[in-house]
């Protein structure tokens, strides 16, 4: 048995040790049941609850959350266009959010579907250094989608 103001840790009867956590106020948990002889310890339960969760929701907050953000383009979307959307994609990025870069076909563009893929394409090509392609452009009705992620970041 180890307990934090137990003066000689060791092993104990089971109704020695319940008699001690009950002169402390303390619960007797069983911290380790497969151990040979199961190490026990007093403490206060409800407190050792509390900190877990507490610990468990630091955990949650420091887990880093990825956004997917969508970029849309026409097939034959000007250059100055292209280059404004190219820097929300590239901030993006940057900032650890996937980017969904897609062209949308409205009624017969369909057939300027080889100038989309070229666009996507592109648009992969001069985001390399800060993204890589998830997924190539691919075709899914009246869409073409290219899925860029953020690169890992070296420390």
């Amino acid at each position: 048995m180890v307990g934090e103001n137990i003066e000689n840790p060791g092993v104990y009867p089971l109704f020695t040790a319940i008699a001690m956590a009950e002169a402390e106020g303390m619960d007797l948990v069983e911290i380790s049941p497969n151990a040979e002889p199961p190490v026990c310890r007093i403490v206060d339960y409800q407190k050792y609850l509390y900190q877990q969760k507490k610990r468990q929701k630091e955990m949650k907050d420091k887990a880093v959350r990825t956004e997917m953000k969508e970029i849309r383009f026409g097939p034959n979307t000007d250059e100055h266009d292209y280059q404004f959307k190219l820097k929300h994609a590239r901030n993006f990025l940057e900032n650890g959010d996937k980017v969904k870069a897609f062209v949308f076909f409205k009624g017969r563009s369909i057939l300027f579907s080889q100038q989309g893929e070229i666009l996507l394409l592109r648009l992969a090509n001069e985001l390399e250094d800060v993204g890589k392609v998830e997924f190539l452009p691919k075709l899914e009705g009246k869409r073409m989608i290219l899925i860029i992620v953020p690169k890992s970041k070296k420390k």
